[in-house]
This record gives structure tokens, C-alpha cells and sequence, in this order.
């Protein structure tokens, strides 16, 4: 099998997990530059290339966008499905994930619990947008985003106006979410591949800091996560349509919530703490997809 993982750069930790699993499987994994890609539609059917190198032999393709090669990489990853190539992660199913309203509107349309959360476009609707969310101190969140870059917390009404109009200046959309103050600054991430969850782990912020993402200097540790939690990410994974997810969940006095799904999850925190391949589980899969005929589903 030779499969494409569309990235940016080989050097991330992920990128060279599942180089190693792929190859330690027997197959051909190759680091592509997405944004050095170009694409073509012509009489002689759909094309992609890297480097003026054709890209027609590709059986799998892996998604693994940030910020700055997102839109960019959906267009080639839509043409690599449009050539018939299997996608670890359909591009609608990225999309979602990435716009995080519209995630979580899937998530609670299917019945999987969140955050109270408000949006709204005016900028003199903070006040109902903190009281829709339970008021202050209330969450403040980007559309797009990832890393914890691009989230606040706001402690009143006259800070959670100012950080609103901030991101307004920049043209960025933001949406106010409850601050759930027992999670403490702690949460969970569940990584799901097909319909199996293959680890966990409790992630907690720096102190100071209520985002727990590793990047931003949080510390993984194992956890043991309840049946609900199991379900409950499992369910969130076929709302979004993703084949390979992580699904971040807060412990709120009201039960488990669903604060976001990730279709890129990173694998170092998680394989650390868990003594998972995971690398491995999501080379196996496509193994298992692709050999069941299953890759068009």
C-alpha cells in the first residue's frame, strides 16, 4: 500500500510514528508537502502533483492540516477522493471538525451532550451571549482553531466585550461557551479509531491557565475513563463522520460533555501515557478498510 500523508513538514512526532508504522507494516508512506501540491481537471481525467510529480499511484491518503496548509490541503484532499484514493478522514467530516459551532451543532443534533454555548454576529449581544452560557466568567472561542490558540477566558461582562471586539478587529467570528470551573482545568482525550476507543488520557493546564492543551504546557496522565465516556466518544466520532478522531471531553457536575473533536489528534502525549500504537491501530485500519473493499464507504 503507498499512502500520502498530506502534511507540512516530516518532523513532527506523529508524521514519524506513522511513517515507521506504515513501513514497519511493509508499506510506503510518504511525508507530502501539501502546499507544494497542485491539482488538474481535464479530458484526461483528475491528476494531483507534488513538485511536478504525479501523485496516481496513491492507494491512502492521511490528513494531517494545521492552520496554515487547511485550505490548501482540503482542496487536494477532495481531489484525491475524487480520484478514488481512501481518505483516513473524509473531507466533510475534517470540515466539521474544524469549525467548532458547526461541530457543535452535529454533536448536539445526534444527542451528545455540550457546553452551553451562544453566538451571535452583533457585538451588542455580549451580555445575552454571557447570560445564554450561564454567565460570567464565560468562555471565548475562534471559529477555527486548534492548540487552545485563539480561546479566552473572560471573567465579566466588560472583559468578555473587550476580547470580543479584539477578535472583531481582526475579522476573526468567536462564540461564548460555559466555563465549567470543576473541570479544573483538566480534560479528557479519547482517541477513537473506527468504532473502538484504543487510549486515553487526563490532560491538566499549567496553573493559571484553564486550556489543558500539551502544546500550551499542559501534562498528560493516564486515566481510566467510565462506559458513558467510552459511548459517549464513540458517538461523537460517527456524528462528525471521522474514521480517526480524539474527542475532548470535560467531567462537569451535570455528567460528561463534549467540548470538541479533533480529527488530527497529536499521538506523542497519548502513546506515552497509554503504551498504545496507536500509530500502528490507524496503519491497521487502513489495511482493514482498504482489503474489505470498504474504502468508497
Amino acid at each position: 500500500m503507498k499512502i500520502a500523508v498530506l502534511a507540512r513538514k516530516g518532523g513532527h512526532y506523529s508524521h514519524r510514528r506513522i511513517s515507521q508504522a506504515g513501513e514497519a507494516r511493509g508499506h510506503s508512506v510518504e511525508i507530502v508537502n501539501v502546499l507544494r501540491c497542485h491539482m488538474a481537471i481535464n479530458a484526461d481525467g483528475m491528476s494531483v502533483f507534488c513538485d511536478d510529480r504525479p501523485m496516481n499511484d496513491v492507494d491512502a491518503v492521511i490528513p494531517l492540516l494545521n492552520p496554515a496548509t487547511a485550505e490548501h490541503g482540503m482542496t487536494i484532499l477532495r481531489q484525491f477522493e475524487a480520484m478514488g484514493v481512501f481518505p483516513l478522514n473524509h473531507s466533510a467530516a475534517v470540515a466539521c471538525a474544524r469549525d467548532k459551532l458547526h461541530c457543535l451543532q452535529v454533536l448536539a443534533g445526534n444527542g451528545v451532550a455540550v457546553p452551553a454555548t451562544a453566538f451571535a454576529r452583533q457585538r451588542d449581544k455580549t451580555e445575552d451571549l454571557i447570560r445564554l452560557t450561564g454567565g460570567a466568567p464565560t468562555v471565548i472561542k475562534v471559529m477555527e482553531g486548534r492548540q487552545g490558540i485563539g480561546v479566552a477566558l473572560a471573567d465579566s461582562a466588560r472583559s468578555a466585550r473587550s476580547v470580543i471586539e479584539a477578535f472583531s478587529a481582526v475579522r476573526q467570528k468567536v462564540m461564548t461557551q460555559q466555563f465549567i470551573a470543576e473541570a479544573r482545568g483538566s480534560d479528557i482525550r479519547v482517541i477513537v479509531i473506527g468504532d473502538e476507543v484504543v487510549a486515553s488520557m487526563k490532560r491538566t493546564g499549567v496553573p493559571g491557565d484553564f486550556r489543558s492543551n500539551l502544546h500550551r504546557g499542559g501534562q498528560p496522565e493516564a486515566v481510566d475513563i467510565t462506559p458513558h465516556e467510552r459511548a459517549m466518544a464513540i458517538a461523537a466520532t460517527r456524528a462528525v463522520g471521522l474514521n480517526v478522531c480524539g474527542v475532548d471531553i470535560l467531567r462537569s457536575k451535570q455528567g460528561p460533555v463534549v467540548i470538541e473533536v479533533n480529527s488530527t489528534p497529536g499521538l506523542e502525549g497519548v502513546e506515552s501515557v497509554s503504551g498504545r500504537d496507536i500509530a500502528g491501530a490507524i496503519i491497521a485500519f487502513l489495511e482493514q478498510r482498504l482489503a474489505t473493499g470498504l474504502a468508497a464507504a
